[in-house]
Parts: C-alpha cells; sequence; structure tokens
C-alpha cells in the first residue's frame, strides 16, 4: 500500500520507488533481528539503532544512510497519516550530516586502460562493451541512461544522445568520435545477431544482453567492474566514468553551466563538486590573473 501511494499519489520514478523498497526491507530485516515483529513495537530509540547499525555494520556513506532515514520517516509518516499507526516513532529522526566527498576519478590515461580493455578475447559482445565505455565516458551517462537508451535516441547525423534522466528529465548529450565510431561498429557488426529481428523483445534498445533483451542496470555494472579489474583499476564504478566525463570537460576549460545540462543535474550546486577536484592550475591561474601575484 504504501509503494502504491509513492507511485500513484507522489508519481515517483520506477527507480527511486526500488530504492524505497529496499531501504523498507533492511529496516524489517534488522528490526526482525532485534526481536521486533510488528510496527506497533517500533520505538524511535530502535529506528535510531538502525541508523547506527547502518553506519557502524554497513558502513554506509552518509549520503547513502540520509536517504535511508528519508525512507523510513516518509514511511511512518504514511502510517500515522493513514491511521494505521497512532504514534509516529520516526518524527525525531534527523538526517546525518552531509559532508561534500570529493568524487574519485580516473586520470585520462587510466580512462582510456579502461575504455580499450574489451577485445575480442573477452567474448562475443565485446564490441557492445567497448561502444557501452567510450559512450559513458564521453557523455556521463548513469548506468540506468545506459540501459534505456533506445535506437530512436541516438542521432549518429547530429552526433548526440537523447538521454531521459531521472525524474523523466530530458536532455540532448553529444557524444564524442571515439564513441560514435563504436556505436556504429556495434550497431552494423553485431547487434543485430543477438536481437535477430525480434525488436520486442529487445524493446527498440539500443544496448542488449545476449539474449537480445534490455540492458539492466546491473549489467552495466558488472560490465564496468569486470573491465576495470582487466585494466588494473580500482574503485571503478559507472559513476566514476560520470565523474571523469565532469572533471575533464572542466578542465580543458567548460563552463559549470554546460556540464550541468550534461550531467542532468537539477542545481548547479550539485556540479559545483567537480570545481574542487582539479587543482593542478590553481597556481598558474593565479599568476596569470591576478595582480598581486608573481
Amino acid at each position: 500500500m504504501f509503494l502504491t501511494h509513492l507511485r500513484v499519489e507522489a508519481g515517483l520514478a520506477p527507480l527511486t520507488l526500488e530504492a524505497y523498497e529496499r531501504d523498507i526491507r533492511d529496516l524489517f530485516e534488522d528490526l526482525s533481528a532485534r526481536g521486533i515483529t510488528s510496527l506497533e513495537a517500533v520505538k524511535p530509540e530502535h529506528l535510531f539503532e538502525h541508523t547506527r547499525f547502518l553506519s557502524k555494520e554497513r558502513g554506509l556513506e552518509p549520503n547513502s544512510i540520509g536517504r535511508h532515514v528519508v525512507t523510513i520517516r516518509v514511511f511512518f509518516r504514511y502510517l500515522h497519516s493513514t491511521q494505521k499507526l497512532a504514534v509516529d516513532p520516526a518524527r525525531l529522526l534527523e538526517r546525518p550530516t552531509k559532508w561534500k566527498k570529493l568524487p574519485h576519478v580516473l586520470s585520462p590515461v587510466e580512462m582510456r586502460r579502461l575504455v580499450e580493455a574489451p577485445t575480442s578475447e573477452h567474448g562475443e559482445l565485446w564490441i557492445r562493451d567497448r561502444a557501452i565505455l567510450e559512450t559513458m565516458y564521453a557523455s556521463g551517462l548513469r548506468a540506468s541512461e545506459v540501459g534505456a537508451l533506445r535506437l530512436n535516441q541516438f542521432s549518429e547525423t547530429a552526433g548526440a544522445i537523447h538521454v531521459v534522466g531521472k525524474g523523466s528529465k530530458h536532455r540532448m548529450v553529444p557524444v564524442g568520435e571515439h564513441a560514435l565510431r563504436w556505436i556504429g561498429k556495434w550497431l552494423s557488426e553485431s547487434r543485430a545477431n543477438f536481437v535477430q529481428g525480434d525488436e520486442v523483445r529487445s524493446d527498440h534498445r539500443l544496448f542488449v544482453s545476449v539474449r537480445g533483451k534490455p540492458l539492466e542496470r546491473v549489467a552495466v555494472w558488472q560490465l564496468v567492474k569486470r573491465y576495470a579489474a582487466i585494466a588494473g583499476l580500482s574503485k571503478t564504478h559507472p559513476h566514476v566514468l560520470r565523474h571523469s566525463f565532469a572533471t575533464d570537460l572542466l578542465r580543458g576549460g567548460c563552463d559549470l553551466r554546460t556540464v550541468q545540462e550534461f550531467l542532468g543535474h537539477s542545481s548547479v550546486v550539485t556540479t559545483e563538486v567537480y570545481t574542487h577536484v582539479d587543482r593542478s592550475k590553481f597556481n598558474e591561474v593565479l599568476r596569470k590573473f591576478h595582480p598581486r601575484v608573481a
């Protein structure tokens, strides 16, 4: 009922609903392990213990814990407002302090090792894998956005991709020369072998699985992790490619607003974190532009 309420009344996106469901499941499993088997028995101290469990035992980052807390507060507020609970035990639960953590990025040399990792030795989908890695780095796409791309969202003539991101927000993102070449190679040489003419099964997706079905977000994660290991790179996941894309644009002189549009951020504040990543040019900029720095 709660998830139906979020989908129908709040209009939340499918991926957001999945996150809410995971968070509630985690809460129930933790409460059950503590011997709490009914919602009426949940007290504020149990929820405080749960957040400590997420931090100490699960080792989650403050941002992830904050999302869990939001889910818990919305869930119990819903139960209270629909008179399923007389008291809201989450009313005093506060989100943890959100520290700005600098994103991990790969250098251009490391990125080249990653995108060039797929070869014919790595299976029949290696051309697709190369095209995906090139596209993610060239356009800064999220893992879910890569899997959701349809054929009609890619324009070789315009050299761009029409992306539907979080909150069903639309944006046009240019695709670089290397990504264009590998997407073209995938479409002309390989994709038909897996789709086998069944576009209903493939849902007209640009990238498909070995069985010709839409590519799930988790498959994109596994793909990136696999080739990162082959390239000898640690701490690398799909968002690292997105971080590296944004950082390299700013390093090359692109303005913050344009990077914001490419990433699909609703606020430029979210994008500003990338201005703190590359400090290598600070002294050079000061010497060039500041009148009191020799």
